[in-house]
């Protein structure tokens, strides 16, 4: 599984197959937090161990490459460029998305703890919805093959100034937690 497979899935199991995507991606202005980098794990609900490791691609590129169980299983190795950006107390980071799901861009935010975790987060697609609903954000409810979405249109700078509101903390919700490995 790779890093936004598992953000697309538990997003899908979460909101019942809903995915928020936006037509501009991050730009690769600002460099990652080094503790970001490295070999992460977890355990899914199915009891699979999944790997993800972090690396840097280009400049202020970076470079997702995820498996399941063990490095040698090949079949479900795969690996996907990001981007970064913090605003305030809060990372964010971009990706492009498969045809499949519109081919525009996927938008989550990241956390790293004290406890050597990495908690990644999606939005919250019936918050972004009242948000279009009510002319915060501008944007069109989409089909996809897993259900409706919402893709945001909205310039860059106004979808950080609405993730950014405290008020609109409950729009993130976690979808995975990682272990550093090796420590």
């Amino acid at each position: 599984m790779n890093l936004w497979r598992v953000l697309v899935a538990l997003s899908f199991l979460l909101l019942g197959g809903c995915l928020v995507t936006f037509k501009d991606p991050i730009p690769a202005n600002e460099p990652a937090p080094m503790p970001l980098l490295g070999e992460w794990t977890r355990k899914n609900e199915f009891g699979d161990t999944l790997y993800l490791d972090v690396s840097r691609s280009g400049p202020n590129v970076y470079k997702a490459r995820t498996y399941v169980n063990t490095p040698d299983n090949l079949k479900s190795v795969e690996e996907y460029s990001f981007t970064v950006s913090h605003h305030g107390s809060r990372w964010y980071l971009s990706a492009g998305l498969p045809k499949s799901l519109g081919a525009n861009f996927a938008i989550g935010g990241f956390e790293l703890t004290k406890d050597n975790e990495l908690l990644l987060y999606n939005l919250d697609i019936d918050r972004v919805t009242q948000e279009l609903e009510v002319g915060g954000l501008q944007g069109d409810v989409v089909q996809t093959p897993e259900g409706d979405g919402v893709l945001i249109t909205s310039p860059l700078e106004k979808v950080f100034a609405y993730l950014d509101d405290q008020a609109n903390s409950d729009v993130f919700i976690e979808v995975a937690r990682y272990q550093r490995t090796g420590e």
